[in-house]
């Protein structure tokens, strides 16, 4: 049996600390404000999990694997957290082909579909798209608050909401107020904060995303419409359909920036741009519910995740890219591997 302390209860933290102890092993959760803390970047009403990546085989095997932990998970926590919806992306013909051949690789299922089988939608001129049928939305929040409470009422598991961690040293942490908390292993999943603690540098961006209410009349068709990715006029933008208790949710990569902090002001009229974008036929009939500005954190060189060893005992997820709570049982997975070298 091995100790772990587990800084950060976003998604990366949550899902460590249940594999840790279900393996056997002590866990000690900490995190500055509650657990779960919806100040983390993992903090949302529903995030997209994407299983075909279509230029990359490997990639889309592990997203396969990353929803069969998904779906144990769901299992584990008899909580429903995962719509299997499926997601559509838009496509040139060029692009259709080669996501097909890549879903054919894989061996996992992709259809095409043509534009008017989802009228509510716009494509780009001449795009038609694929749909990823193993693909849906996880309900994020939702997700988090059970694995809190099952977390909770496990016994080889201590949560220590409104601790402030202020240095992370080998075989353990000290916190504001002085107190040492020692541990086998470490691992830091504060989101941007963990690069005041261990670094490695990251770009922190800051993205507005919009809450809608479909019309009346359209109310049937979203509830079981899937999500769709690639659209605007960019081809930057994408949409999560509404059900679970979430609401339509769209967004783009035009409306993502970078900023400094999580608290930085931004007085740039983002949300309007994002509901100028060409994303739904009828846009005028929707009402906007909420605005909100998600973060998440790149390596500064790949724009990707980041998941680094920077102490023996101390691994460190200071950057999830886009697509870091999909990916998170994952990131346990390889936690947890090292868990088991320290306690063999």
């Amino acid at each position: 049996m091995a100790t772990v302390v587990v800084v950060g209860a976003g998604v990366t933290g949550l899902v460590t600390a249940i594999g840790c102890a279900r393996a056997g092993h002590r866990v000690t959760v900490l995190d500055r404000g509650p657990v779960p803390n919806p100040a983390s970047t993992s903090s949302d009403q529903h995030r997209v999990l994407r299983v075909l990546r279509p230029d990359d085989v490997d990639g889309t095997l592990r997203m396969a694997e990353a929803r069969r932990r998904w779906l144990e998970l769901e299992v584990l926590l008899r909580t429903r957290i995962f719509r299997p919806v499926g997601v559509v992306t838009a496509g040139t013909p060029d692009e259709l082909g080669q996501a097909l051949d890549t879903a054919g690789q894989a061996g996992v299922s992709a259809t095409v579909v043509p534009p008017d089988a989802l009228p509510p939608v716009v494509f780009p001129a001449g795009n038609r798209g694929v749909r990823d049928p193993g693909a849906g939305v996880l309900l994020a929040d939702r997700f988090l608050r059970a694995a809190a409470e099952w977390l909770a009422a496990h016994p080889a598991v201590v949560l220590r909401p409104g601790r402030v961690v202020v240095a992370v040293e080998d075989h353990g942490v000290t916190l504001a107020d002085g107190t040492v908390v020692s541990a086998d292993l470490v691992l830091v999943a504060a989101g941007p904060w963990a690069t005041e603690l261990t670094g490695p540098p990251v770009v922190l961006y800051r993205q507005t995303m919009v809450y809608l209410s479909p019309p009346r009349h359209l109310a049937d068709w979203w509830a079981s419409a899937p999500g769709v990715g690639r659209i605007g006029a960019d081809r930057r933008a994408w949409l999560l359909p509404p059900g679970g208790g979430t609401l339509l949710k769209i967004s783009s990569d035009a409306v993502c920036r970078v900023v400094a902090s999580t608290v930085d002001t931004d007085r740039e009229p983002w949300a309007d741009r994002l509901l100028a974008e060409p994303i739904l036929t009828d846009a005028a009939d929707y009402t906007v519910v909420a605005v909100r500005d998600c973060h998440y954190a790149t390596d500064p060189g790949t724009g990707g995740p980041v998941l680094t060893r920077v102490h023996p005992s101390v691994w460190s997820r200071p950057a999830c890219g886009g697509s870091g709570f999909g990916t998170a049982p994952l990131v346990a997975k390889e936690i947890l591997g090292a868990v088991m070298e320290v306690s063999a």
